[in-house]
């Protein structure tokens, strides 16, 4: 059964979950979710998702949000991006990390920084994430000092997590050049079969919303 997976171009959260299908050969399919058209409050997205978020997983009888629990359902139906035995935890630990330290503000430092009108930006609350978006970076760019991946020897959902921000071309405060263990990293991972840019990979992108 292909599984169906509400997601949009631009939402890092939906790549994560779409990247580690793509990676896993995972039998998929996107479903647009206009965001920026108000979807995930409609009531009929809330009865699928009381949070009203992207992504969302429908398959069968299976509906699951967050994007780390997608990743982690993907990961052992597949056998696949999960880490060597003993390495979960630590995969799981990063996959948290991301969630709290890296994606969370990166996504809403680029929102206000490129989606709303500019008039409307709150440069303050911009600049004070972008300082807490730099201490992220710095830790993990010590951390991939060495090392192909963040977890062992091998790909992992750890990868597909952190990774979920940083390939998007609106600038946020996120210059590769400045970090030179991600970009290798994000080069890493953009060489691996199945991989595609976000707005490649998904409905879904500023563009589209110009010519609207």
């Amino acid at each position: 059964m292909t599984a169906q997976l509400y997601c949009f171009g631009e939402s890092g959260n939906s790549y994560k979950a779409a990247l580690t299908m793509a990676l896993s050969g995972y039998d998929w399919t996107p479903r647009y979710v206009d965001f920026f058209g108000g979807e995930t409050r409609t009531p009929e997205y809330r009865a699928l998702n009381v949070m009203g978020e992207a992504p969302l997983l429908v398959e069968g009888d299976l509906v699951l949000s967050q994007s780390g629990a997608i990743q982690l359902h993907v990961a052992k139906a597949t056998a696949k991006l999960g880490g060597a035995q003993g390495e979960q935890e630590e995969v799981l630990r990063w996959i948290l990390w991301d969630n709290h330290k890296l994606s969370s503000p990166a996504g809403m430092t680029r929102f206000l920084a490129n989606f709303l009108p500019e008039d409307k930006r709150p440069k303050d609350v911009i600049a004070f994430t972008q300082a807490r978006l730099k201490a992220a970076y710095a830790t993990l760019n010590t951390h991939l000092e060495g090392r192909d991946w963040i977890v062992g020897s091998d790909v992992t959902i750890a990868d597909t997590a952190c990774c979920g921000y940083l390939y998007y071309p609106e600038p946020f405060g996120f210059d590769r050049a400045d970090w030179p263990n991600i970009d290798r990293w994000l080069s890493g991972l953009a060489a691996l079969p199945g991989w595609k840019h976000p707005y490649d990979m998904m409905p879904g992108s500023p563009a589209d919303r110009a010519q609207a």
